[in-house]
């Protein structure tokens, strides 16, 4: 119990379907008194579609986590193990072999954001000619009021 070992890893992961990314990083493993306590710090980046003028970039992706894999099969004399209380929990297989690319996976999943964009300040699409309006202003007369918002130009504020 307490040993450590430290490890420069470039595990390659499924993060979504059909699409594999290559991480790198480093996995600290650390034998305690029901497992393998796994520590990682990751990163990587991946394609991505931007949210607002749907353009396609590399996203940086950063992994962190500390999770606990569990034995199923006792080491020494190859008896089956009980299952750890939280179904949830990572195992460690028949064949004494620690796979920590679920893990990183569902990491992954939390890390990625759900409107990813390709620059904080991006400008988007132009609603009415769709021409991204990061390359530049388009021709299209912006003068027109939505007839919904009409009401709201004719407020005055006052202090």
């Amino acid at each position: 119990m307490g040993a450590t070992r430290n490890y420069q890893i470039q595990p390659e992961v499924e993060i979504r379907q059909g699409e594999r990314v290559t991480f790198k990083g480093q996995l600290e493993l650390i034998r305690t008194d029901k497992g393998i306590l796994a520590r990682a710090n990751l990163k990587s980046s991946i394609p991505e579609t931007c949210s607002r003028c749907l353009a396609s970039f590399s996203y940086p992706l950063s992994v962190e986590f500390q999770e606990e894999f569990y034995p199923t099969i006792e080491v020494n004399l190859g008896l089956k193990l009980p299952p750890p209380e939280d179904s949830s929990a990572f195992t460690i297989d028949e064949n004494h072999i620690l796979d920590f690319g679920e893990a990183v996976r569902q990491y992954s999943e939390m890390a990625l954001s759900l409107k990813p964009l390709c620059q904080s300040e991006c400008a988007g699409l132009c609603p009415q000619c769709g021409k991204n309006l990061n390359e530049g202003p388009c021709k299209c007369d912006t003068s027109t009021i939505d007839p919904r918002w009409l009401a709201l130009r004719d407020l005055q504020i006052t202090n």
